[in-house]
């Protein structure tokens, strides 16, 4: 590692310590030439996700924009910022956990909706309405007497 202050590469870690959700480490350092010290942080490079769209067309995997639409569903109800954090969390790792880097975005969809139908059946129609497209008061009907059953 390269001290930012001398441009040295004779340092050494002094400390380590992971961040709360273990994605990364933090590491104090020492430049044993000027004696100042630095922080550096170390992370797993992450693959990039594509999805898919209708249109056929592909975009990069964009987390925000996937929390976005989420947050959009649940307004005005109950549902907590982080359980929707999990929710994008649980996603993006199952995405990550796939065996291809490319997904559809009706499987990403798909897997929102589930997991909001367990949580709040209001944030699951919203949701369900954009993603599957309803045109008409009939589609919105027939999604809720299925989930009435």
């Amino acid at each position: 590692m390269k001290c930012p202050y001398c441009a040295s590469t004779e340092t050494e870690v002094i400390e380590t310590r992971d961040s709360e959700d273990l994605e990364t480490i933090r590491r104090r350092r020492a430049c044993l030439k000027c004696e100042k010290r630095f922080t550096t942080y170390e992370r797993i490079e992450t693959i990039n996700l594509t999805v898919i769209k209708k249109d056929g067309k592909r975009e990069q995997f964009d987390r925000d924009k996937l929390k976005s639409g989420i947050l959009k569903a649940c307004e005005k109800t109950r549902v907590p910022v982080e359980k929707i954090e999990k929710i994008v969390s649980e996603v993006e790792r199952e995405l990550r956990g796939a065996e291809s880097v490319e997904v559809e975005s009706k499987k990403i969809g798909q897997m929102v909706a589930n997991k909001l139908k367990k949580i709040d059946k209001v944030a699951y129609i919203r949701f369900s309405s954009v993603f599957r497209r309803f045109v008409d008061v009939e589609d919105f009907e027939k999604e809720v007497k299925r989930l009435i059953k």
